[in-house]
């Protein structure tokens, strides 16, 4: 049976990342369904869900973060989308990678750029802004 926070992270999950997200839950069932669990209870259904920052905030506080990390690309992938997603634009998603630079490193700029232009061909080719 599910949680209540199980369904409001579900929730959450398909409002930020939509079928992204889901893929990603997806691809844990047949080898660690605990971890899309956890995945969507904690991250989604308690951080995500409070109240202090909206949706696009919290995304644009991702984004940075994953390109900080600079080895983490699928996920932020992920993110970049979720961010597109809620309002945040691809001139703020290039100015957040590029500020990354300051405070990461180069290295973890330029593949944050390189996922954020990948993320942006696939949504060109699928008609999504």
């Amino acid at each position: 049976m599910e949680s209540e926070r199980y369904r409001r992270g579900w929730e959450k999950l398909k409002e930020v990342d939509g079928h992204a997200g889901e893929k990603v839950i997806e691809s844990l069932k047949d080898i660690a369904p605990d971890l899309g669990r956890y995945t969507i209870e904690f991250p989604f259904g308690d951080i995500y869900s409070r109240p202090g920052l909206d949706l696009r905030s919290r995304e644009i506080a991702v984004v940075a973060a994953l390109t900080a990390l600079g080895n983490a690309a699928p996920q932020l992938r992920v993110h970049i989308h979720g961010a597109l997603n809620v309002g945040v634009t691809r001139e703020e998603v290039v100015e957040i990678i590029t500020m990354m630079a300051v405070y990461a490193g180069f290295p973890a700029a330029l593949n944050g750029i390189a996922a954020a232009k990948e993320v942006f061909s696939e949504r060109d080719r699928d008609g999504k802004s």
